[in-house]
């Protein structure tokens, strides 16, 4: 069963036994607890809708076929993902090293939350192996990886940093939300653990936020589904329900993403306002044979810088109509937004200047609607900035 067919199918195979419904389409199971017969039997293996769900379950194993993996885990949002993950499989001295160009909200749950129970982080230039292998400590436990980067599309060889980590017993941990399982898929290259924010183009539309974990070491599958009911940071049924609706299209969103994403970074790099463009797809790309080699597709996301100032910036993001001046990515339509101002806010000024974040970078999520409204939209909002 190749991609598009398991998006569709894999957890919501209908009913035929006798008795059964024959749903197509996998019901919203509200229920928060579940009656049974005998003591020691759960009806269906289900008590309590912390624990587990039917709704839930078609999801979690969608998700898993999807990346490659055994099993999938659901979780309310992305970070609630991160969070339990973390505190799942490492403890008290235990120390990370990450890449230093990642989601702020990320960077904010480490540096303001986990690190306040004794875990310690080392952020790195991951785009070189070498620098993760320099950073370990004789406590490291954990590379933890986004590829590409969010918001500077940076990449790092997935293949070469998990068999460092295999080689020292370390986990690698990929964020591999900005290529969806579509285009990337870490465990094929290596990785111990897929990360997504199902929020994102797993869900696909902007209306439901969630997190997805996805491995098939059953040791630690074990750990965090032990968390996942002991803290109890679950997607509902209905939110669960939307996210698997919206993967049925991944396969054909994606390549529309990707479509027109390609063509507004080829258009953004000839415009004589715009200083450079970040986009794997590119040639320009430093990393772009990377790219071609651990990924199928380029995606949908794409950072430039204007060429001027943050004054410059805000009028741009001022003019814009089609694009949606507004955080998250993923969805079917575009949205803009100033990382130094908006997602990438609470990291520091000069730790953001450091990695490469200027008050002149500007974020793209593009959508699936016509690309010449997308490009004039753009054109006529750079003209007037």
């Amino acid at each position: 069963m190749r991609f598009a067919t398991k998006a569709i199918h894999i957890g919501e195979e209908p009913d035929l036994r006798e008795g059964g419904s024959g749903d197509v389409v996998i019901p919203i199971h509200m229920s928060s607890t579940f009656a049974r017969r005998e003591v020691d039997k759960p009806t269906g293996g289900y008590e309590y809708s912390r624990t587990g769900n039917p709704t839930r379950h078609a999801l979690e194993k969608r998700l898993a076929v999807l990346e490659n993996a055994k099993y999938g885990l659901a979780f309310a949002s992305g970070l609630a993902a991160e969070a339990t993950l973390a505190m799942s499989l490492l403890k008290n001295g235990d120390h990370v090293v990450a890449f230093d160009d990642l989601y702020g909200g990320t960077r904010r749950l480490f540096n303001q939350v986990i690190s306040n129970f004794g875990l310690e982080f080392t952020y790195v230039d991951a785009r070189n192996p070498i620098n993760v292998e320099k950073a370990i400590q004789k406590n490291t436990r954990m590379f933890w990886l986004e590829t590409p980067t969010n918001p500077l599309m940076k990449l790092c060889d997935i293949k070469a940093i998990s068999e460092i980590g295999r080689e020292r017993n370390i986990l690698t941990v990929v964020d591999n939300t900005f290529m969806s399982p579509y285009f990337q898929n870490p465990l094929d290259l290596g990785a111990d653990v897929a990360l997504h924010s199902t929020t994102k183009y797993l869900g696909g539309h902007s209306d439901v936020v969630g997190g997805a974990i996805m491995l098939s070491n059953e040791e630690l599958y074990r750990k965090l589904k032990f968390s996942q009911n002991a803290i109890g940071a679950v997607p509902s049924p209905f939110d669960c329900f939307l996210v698997l609706r919206g993967i049925k299209t991944l396969a054909i969103r994606m390549e529309r993403h990707n479509f027109n994403a390609q063509k507004i970074a080829m258009y953004l790099e000839s415009h004589p306002k715009v200083k450079k463009v970040n986009y794997p797809g590119l040639e320009s790309h430093p990393q772009h044979e990377l790219a071609k080699r651990q990924m199928s597709g380029f995606g949908g996301m794409l950072s430039f810088e204007i060429d001027g100032n943050l004054t410059d910036v805000k009028a741009f993001l001022k003019r814009v109509r089609i694009f949606a001046l507004a955080e998250s990515l993923g969805g079917v339509e575009s949205l803009i937004e100033h990382p130094a101002s908006m997602t990438h806010a609470s990291i520091p000024q000069k730790e953001r200047e450091k990695i490469g974040i200027k008050d002149n970078l500007i974020r793209i999520s593009v959508g699936i609607e016509d690309i010449e409204d997308l490009t004039e939209d753009l054109t006529q909002a750079l003209n007037k900035a």
